[in-house]
């Protein structure tokens, strides 16, 4: 049978009337009036004068309906849908400067929520944290102020937030019953007090460059058995590192630099998946422990300009070592450094400068930085072995 040809001209008209159908049907959907209001109120509290003519608000035209389908000309970006619900909330990076809308919460099946890199000021609504939904809220980067709702924990879905490089202030919110949480980040706040109890399912932690004060404590960390990553370093963070903070289950980088630990304990682990530890720049006193070479993959240490005294140990330059990288300077370490460190017999880099070290060759880059004088060293070391305060 000879297959029926269709004229040009008609094949024309049919995509045309596929395409008209196509169109007809796609703009059925009419967004649920309390979603239209609330992204009205959104665009409305950000200021006009911010809003670039190629930007996604730019483009938000309330003539058209927000959740219909093609966006040919309005809402190009900085929304998606799932039917007639606003499903996202991701602002490009144009230097919106303004307010974040407590309407924001009648957007209740939100799942994300972006606005990161703006200049978005005033304080997080508290209205937000009611959303149900919620898995990502990303605030990081603007001027938000203020401090953060006691109400945290009612965002039962939230999985990653990071609201840090802000102005926020106050305690650190205390997020314990979102157990759903895997990654937080604090960091570049204001925020000051004691890590309280953090939420059991962290993969990932950072509260770096705050004023948080105290010390490290068990009901905080003890639960976190998925922990990889935690950054803590500048802060205002006391006492002694405690040993059980090393033996995480899970964890693999520790940041504490830049604090006021004076202390340091380091138990031998029965297993360990720890890579990197950076204690530098504290106050820590006392010998330097062999046992850090008894993590098995423990390959970075810092733990220059604390106040360490003694030689260094010859298990730092064992065959059983993983360490590669190795930053001492900066203390009152004293003796002959392992000969193995200089003989190319040890593949360990990094710094053993200013300390109290005798015949540290000056042709290593390990010794660069000179010995600190014999005479801060003997004052530093008094006769018993410790560093004055």
């Amino acid at each position: 049978m000879t297959p029926l040809l269709l004229p040009l001209a008609a094949v024309s008209l049919l995509l045309l009337l596929l395409l008209l159908l196509s169109a007809t049907a796609a703009t059925t959907i009419t967004t649920l009036p309390s979603d239209v209001s609330a992204l009205k109120s959104i665009k409305s509290a950000i200021n006009p004068a911010t809003i670039p003519s190629y930007s996604c608000l730019a483009s938000w035209n309330f003539s058209s309906d927000p959740c219909s389908t093609p966006h040919l000309t309005h809402f190009l970006c900085a929304l998606s849908c799932s039917g007639d619900r606003v499903t996202q909330l991701t602002f490009d990076r144009a230097g919106y400067s303004g307010t974040l809308s407590p309407l924001v919460s009648q957007l209740t099946q939100l799942t994300t929520i972006d606005l990161s890199d703006n200049k978005l000021s005033g304080p997080i609504p508290t209205s937000l944290f009611s959303l149900p939904n919620l898995q990502t809220l990303n605030l990081r980067s603007n001027s938000f102020s203020g401090t953060v709702p006691p109400v945290m924990p009612n965002l039962k879905s939230i999985e990653t937030l990071d609201i840090s490089h802000n102005l926020l202030s106050g305690n650190l919110p205390d997020a314990s019953s979102s157990l759903t949480l895997t990654r937080l980040d604090l960091s570049f706040n204001r925020f000051t007090g004691p890590i309280p109890k953090l939420p059991t399912n962290l993969l990932e932690l950072a509260i770096k460059s705050n004023s948080i004060s105290g010390v490290l404590t068990k009901t905080a960390f003890a639960e976190l058995t998925q922990l990889e990553v935690a950054e803590l370093s500048d802060n205002s963070l006391a006492g002694t590192i405690p040993g059980w903070l090393f033996l995480l289950p899970a964890i693999q980088q520790f940041n504490l630099a830049n604090n006021g630990f004076t202390g340091i304990e380091i138990l031998k682990p029965a297993n360990s998946n720890l890579v990197a530890v950076d204690a530098g720049f504290n106050k820590i006193v006392g010998d330097l422990s062999a046992n850090f070479t008894a993590y098995p993959v423990l390959s970075s240490l810092s733990l220059r300009y604390n106040r360490l005294q003694g030689s260094i140990p010859e298990e730092f330059t064992g065959t059983k070592t993983a360490l590669r990288r190795l930053f001492l300077d900066g203390n009152y370490l004293t003796g002959m450094p392992p000969k193995e460190f200089f003989s190319g017999k040890s593949d360990v880099s990094g710094s053993l400068g200013d300390n109290c070290l005798k015949s540290c060759p000056a042709t290593s880059q390990m010794c660069v930085k000179s010995q600190k004088p014999s005479a801060i060293c003997r004052q530093a070391n008094g006769g018993k072995g410790k560093p004055k305060s």
